[in-house]
């Protein structure tokens, strides 16, 4: 008997002619595959019955359901906050009194830039009014944002 070489083909099974079709690979016509067809001969797996003869086992098997456990753990999901950078601009956040995903009102407060920028100009000869300038500028004061919906102080932005 002389080797196979690539123009002799190997003693065995032959390989299918063809592959297999659209609905045999996705199995179009059911949710289940087709169980395979019964081979004729001894069939085995077969259980004893109540009157002595063979019956097949069911074709499907349910699933046990979950045991409940004693020590089971409850777990809570908790969402922490990141903090909330505060400027002289309107803010996205939510609020932490009414819970509810706002945009921070604004209102401005004379603060210690207001005041040193008052004094300086008091100070430069500016004393007939215009040392209250400042009081004016929104740019010179100290910023509060607050919730509109619930009206509370949610942080101040201070200049100085």
């Amino acid at each position: 008997m002389s080797v196979p070489g690539p123009y002799q083909a190997a003693p065995g099974p032959s390989a299918p002619t063809a592959p297999p079709s659209y609905e045999e690979t996705v199995a179009v016509n059911g949710y289940y595959p087709t169980p395979p067809a019964p081979v004729p001969g001894p069939t085995t797996g077969l259980v004893a019955g109540p009157d002595g003869k063979g019956m097949s086992p069911p074709s499907y098997y349910t699933q046990p359901g979950p045991v409940p456990n004693a020590n089971a753990i409850a777990v809570q999901t908790v969402y922490v906050q990141q903090p909330v950078t505060f400027f002289d601009r309107p803010v996205q956040m939510c609020c932490p009194s009414c819970s509810k995903m706002i945009v921070t009102q604004l209102s401005y407060n004379a603060g210690a830039l207001t005041w040193l920028s008052c004094g300086s100009l008091c100070l430069l000869g500016c004393v007939a009014g215009c040392c209250f300038i400042p009081f004016c500028v929104d740019a010179l004061q100290d910023v509060d944002h607050y919730c509109p919906n619930c009206k509370a102080l949610l942080g101040t932005y201070k200049r100085l």
